[in-house]
């Protein structure tokens, strides 16, 4: 069975983009390749806890198991020797990132409180955006009572577009709630 938003920008975006933007060929349209979430766990030089609990918390929301990420370099004022587990990440692709994108933008966005919408300035100048959620709350699937700590993760989504409009187009026309 193939992802909602998937069949919604087959169906509806992907024709609506070609007519705005003139595309001739079918390649030439923006779509998603990948969507990479982060969360960084400081307090993994300290206890090992906080990363499993992060590590859990990552494999519950995306549905698949997190890689940790170690310091590659010693700073002494952040107390981080080289090789010390700083942070971990997922990368989606196909029907796993279809299905995050949907919950993300249809379920936890209007989750948050006073939301006024997503930023327009996450976006790189090459096509790609990067989103900044302050806590792994929004997700319905995170229990309150299990959570160790609150923890913000960041949220790349990836595409073959070229250019920052053409991406935010696409995000726009999947649904992405962007502020005026």
């Amino acid at each position: 069975m193939t992802p909602r938003l998937l069949e919604k920008y087959k169906k509806e975006v992907a024709p609506r983009l070609r007519s705005r933007f003139g595309y001739k060929s079918p390649m030439q349209l923006p779509g998603l390749v990948k969507i990479v979430v982060n969360i960084g766990v400081s307090e993994a030089k300290v206890d090992m806890k906080y990363m499993e609990a992060s590590i859990s918390e990552l494999t519950t929301i995306t549905g698949q198991r997190p890689m940790m990420k170690r310091a590659r370099n010693s700073v002494a004022g952040f107390k981080v020797r080289e090789g010390m587990p700083v942070a971990c990440c997922v990368t989606l692709r196909s029907a796993r990132m279809w299905e995050f994108a949907d919950r993300l933008i249809s379920i936890a966005l209007p989750r948050i409180k006073d939301f006024q919408g997503v930023a327009r300035k996450g976006f790189d100048g090459r096509g790609n955006y990067n989103l900044g959620l302050r806590e792994q709350l929004l997700f319905p699937e995170i229990e309150y009572d299990k959570v160790i700590r609150m923890r913000g993760m960041n949220v790349s989504f990836v595409t073959t577009a070229r250019t920052d409009e053409e991406a935010y187009a696409m995000l726009a026309e999947l649904g992405m709630p962007f502020s005026r």
